[in-house]
């Protein structure tokens, strides 16, 4: 999957869009305040102000959908089911699709898993964010090694495919966009490659959706997930959207009122029940209303701003970025796929010298900028990409580790069409202190986490 960048968006001046929590100020160790610099977008994103303000003029109308004849809960399904459409149109779904409404990407993929064919088998690069890792337990699946270009992404995955029993279902999954590295993934690529083995694919899109647009048609994958909190849309809510067979066919991910069309008592006793073949058999339970009107409103926000002008203004960024951490030796940038990948605001790196948790606790404390240490819910590429040793002890600038503890081993800042300018020219500069002058305050574990001493 290549960046495509509207030459003429690239010249204009374009501002962040409005978000929740962009003037909150937080105290420094060091005496004072500072307004904060959320710098983790790829954990979650801050809210859209637009989002927040769409959900605040709906709240007054909130009902229970698909249960009331009453007039706010007939409001709420409309808006509910409107929902999925602009959901669908986000995603440039294929006719006949489905858009199931879920928790997060995890159980987004945790239902697919649910709903995979007897006998599939599935393959997955160790390179996966846990979400699309670790879902698969009850079927046979291939962990394929990281590759070091996107080309051999490709060749690696044929390889495999070609070795398998050609005559079962089979599933590949793979991210869009690294939550490690912001390294986009040659995902139109790898469908074809799926495609070509009889093979189906879905793309873990929790941290593309909020960068570039992502077209199902045009990168022909069979299914996508994606988390509301990732695409400036809190209250918790996520999407499986794709084909319909797979899922209409297994049972239904939830058992519960909604998922049955009809429950009828048999003669003798036990319950016969008919479940719908539409989305609803798989959204048991009364849905999360709020949290999928965000995931449309952000959808709309986003499209409404442009993804040529938001990839271009992030382009800067990344580019602020990655300049002003070349500029200290003592700096590592984590990458697969090397320095001329095209990528998304997310950039892990190492620091020679400092325990992560210790540099991005000082980050915190004494700049006022939250950043993320650890292993970023993908233990095997972090440390695939470090060398080092899953059962490394480490520190936190402190005497002693904390027993039982494992390092913290790299450092990420993430950002996205929120971000001001200040915020990654603020972090650059306030690295470049760290290394040259360390910290200014003293820090000491506790329970795992490097905190400033008292």
């Amino acid at each position: 999957m290549s960046v495509s960048v509207d030459a003429a968006a690239c010249t204009e001046t374009i501002a962040p869009l409005p978000v929740l929590g962009r003037d909150v100020t937080v105290p420094l160790v060091t005496g004072g305040e500072v307004t904060y610099a959320a710098l983790d977008y790829a954990a979650s994103a801050p809210a859209l102000q637009r989002v927040w303000d769409d959900v605040a003029a709906y709240a007054p109308y909130y009902g229970s959908v698909h249960r009331g004849a009453g007039y706010l809960s007939q409001l709420s399904t409309d808006l509910f089911e409107s929902s999925r459409v602009t959901v669908a149109e986000f995603l440039d779904c294929r006719e006949g699709d489905q858009v199931v409404f879920t928790r997060s990407t995890t159980d987004s993929l945790n239902l697919l898993a649910a709903a995979l064919p007897a006998d599939c088998q599935v393959f997955v690069f160790e390179t996966e964010h846990h979400a699309s890792l670790l879902p698969w337990r009850d079927s046979r699946v291939t962990y394929l090694n990281a590759p070091r270009t996107p080309d051999e992404a490709v060749a690696t995955l044929e390889r495999a495919l070609a070795d398998r029993d050609p005559y079962g279902p089979a599933l590949v999954c793979v991210t869009g966009a690294s939550n490690v590295t912001g390294e986009l993934w040659p995902v139109r690529e790898l469908a074809a490659a799926a495609h070509a083995h009889g093979a189906r694919i879905v793309l873990d899109a929790a941290q593309l959706a909020p960068h570039h647009p992502v077209s199902v048609q045009d990168l022909d994958v069979d299914w996508v997930a994606f988390s509301g909190h990732k695409l400036y849309a809190p209250f918790g809510s996520g999407v499986l959207a794709g084909r319909s067979d797979w899922l209409t066919e297994a049972e239904p991910y939830l058992a519960g009122g909604g998922a049955s069309r009809k429950v009828a008592r048999r003669a003798d006793g036990g319950v016969d029940v008919e479940w719908h073949d539409s989305a609803a058999r798989h959204e048991a339970g009364s849905p999360n209303v709020i949290g999928v009107y965000s995931i449309a409103s952000a959808c709309k926000a986003l499209t409404e701003a442009g993804f040529d002008s938001l990839v271009a203004r992030e382009q800067e960024l990344i580019g602020k970025v990655r300049d002003g951490l070349a500029a200290v030796p003592e700096v590592k940038v984590l990458s697969l796929f090397g320095d001329d990948a095209p990528r998304v605001g997310v950039i892990s790196f190492v620091v020679e010298g400092w325990n992560s948790s210790h540099f991005a606790a000082a980050l915190s404390a004494e700049y006022g900028i939250g950043v993320r240490d650890g292993l970023f819910c993908a233990h095997p590429l972090v440390r695939t990409l470090l060398g080092s040793d899953p059962q490394t002890q480490g520190e936190c600038g402190a005497p002693e580790a904390t027993p039982g503890e494992k390092s913290l081993n790299a450092i990420r800042v993430s950002f996205g069409a929120g971000t001001p300018d200040e915020h990654v020219e603020r972090f650059v500069a306030a690295v470049t202190s760290l290394v040259r002058d360390g910290a200014a305050w003293s820090y000491r574990t506790e329970q795992g986490r490097c905190v400033p001493a008292s």
